[in-house]
């Protein structure tokens, strides 16, 4: 990895800053070409995309190919779309003239994203700053060498760096980014550090959008096929190993159905992971680097220490920063899992009467970002919904609030603010102006 220069980054602020005006008159057909050669720059460099991910950490090379082709939907979704989105959107007309609103890019935008899915917390956003006519400056996580050079070999080649430029090396590159005024900032990772990002922004007088995390929990109707349940949870936890923001983190289940959704759950893992009685170690993914892994495994035996009880899974494999699956039992809240963000394969299950008691337990705590229900009973369904928050709901599923293009995606209070994807993430990194003409 080569750390930019201070140097550099002011040299390449300053181009955009000179080019943003030109960059905001570009057409559809303009913006469309490039995110064209986005798209081909993506696709041609593929196989080093799934090669570089494995190095880094090691990635089943079908989870790195599938988010590769998630960014090519939004570019092929902002690509049908964008002539549409660029027009002035009219509201009711007055009797002494025209109004409308033009969404006009804001001009400057850095995005300062995270290691556990480089396309979609980097390259995304540029796809939706790019139709609304934006200069980007990306600035990924050290913790990706591999991939970071595959991503700057791709910016460099399709992209002036007075459009798009993407610099790389430690947390001193993204402080001396947030010193510049830029006119958006867009930051994925946690909320210690979003809270910071958004207090730097606040200098610049600049916009702001933080794609955070927290604790999302899972609620379980009573009566509902833990099979089923199960297992979307445990996929959620296979998936690379739970190092996802909106992963499963804790999960409510009916005390009546403890006893098999805690079965079911030893079942679907065993039947995922493991092959003539040995659990796999091919095809899953690695926790990120040692110092996660240390603190995950912090978070598991502070459990057990304090009164915890292994429900199904606990095998750990120090060698390849490996873990199983593992539901805890007899959770406390002076447990450091009950409190921190998860982000891991490591889960808790807590039994409820009364579905009442999980909402306000759930209402008690910061914000989720995400919220997940199995329940096939739409009156459970619409009271939980009404008497939550979070920055998104699936229901009977996993992650699928994620994965629709035209939802928004993003957090609330604790776990985010501002969200993008599709039209949303156009009129994100745009400057809603109001124009009356008489």
């Amino acid at each position: 990895m080569v750390q930019v220069t201070t140097e550099k980054l002011q040299q390449i602020f300053d181009a955009q800053t000179a080019y943003q005006w030109d960059m905001r008159l570009t057409t559809a057909e303009e913006r469309i070409a490039l995110l064209t050669r986005l798209k081909e720059g993506m696709l041609t460099r593929l196989p080093q995309f799934i090669e570089a991910s494995q190095r880094d950490y090691i990635t089943p090379a079908t989870i790195a190919e599938h988010q590769v082709y998630a960014v090519i939907e939004a570019i092929d979704h902002a690509v049908a779309n964008l002539a549409e989105w660029m027009q002035p959107e009219f509201v009711e007309q007055p009797a002494n003239g025209e109004a409308y609103i033009l969404y006009e890019a804001r001009g400057r935008v850095c995005v300062l994203g995270t290691w556990n899915s480089p396309m979609s917390v980097l390259i995304h956003p540029l796809v939706e700053a790019l139709a609304a006519g934006n200069c980007v400056v990306l600035k990924p996580s050290e913790f990706n060498p591999s991939y970071n050079a595959v991503l700057q070999e791709l910016i460099d080649d399709v992209f002036e760096e007075q459009q798009v430029a993407l610099v790389q090396g430690e947390a001193e590159v993204s402080q001396q980014l947030l010193q510049l005024p830029f006119d958006h900032f867009f930051f994925t990772g946690s909320p210690r550090i979003g809270k910071i990002v958004m207090k730097e922004a606040a200098q610049h007088l600049a916009a702001v959008t933080l794609e955070l995390g927290g604790k999302s929990p899972a609620i379980v109707d009573k009566g509902y096929d833990p099979v089923a349940a199960v297992q979307q949870l445990v996929f959620g936890k296979v998936l690379m190993s739970g190092q996802f923001c909106i992963c499963p983190d804790y999960i409510y289940v009916h005390e009546d159905d403890i006893v098999p959704f805690v079965e079911a759950y030893k079942q679907v893992t065993q039947g995922m992971l493991y092959d003539n009685g040995v659990l796999r170690k091919e095809e899953r993914t690695q926790i990120v680097n040692e110092t996660h892994y240390r603190r995950l495994k912090g978070l598991y035996e502070d459990a057990i220490q304090k009164g915890a009880i292994v429900l199904s899974g606990g095998t750990f494999d120090d060698d390849h920063r490996l873990i199983e699956p593992t539901l805890l039992g007899h959770i406390t809240d002076n447990m450091h899992i009950a409190e921190e963000e998860i982000f891991g394969p490591l889960t808790f299950v807590r039994a409820y009467s009364d579905v009442a008691d999980v909402v306000k337990q759930i209402q008690e705590r910061p914000k989720p970002l995400a919220l997940y229900m199995f329940s096939k009973d739409e009156q459970f369904q619409q009271d939980v919904l009404k008497r939550t928050s979070s920055g998104g709901v699936t229901i009977n599923g996993i992650a699928l609030h994620n994965t629709h293009i035209s939802l928004p995606f993003g957090g609330v209070n604790n776990s985010g603010l501002g969200n993008f994807h599709g039209i949303h993430g156009f009129k994100t990194f745009s400057h809603s102006r109001a124009v009356f003409k008489a």
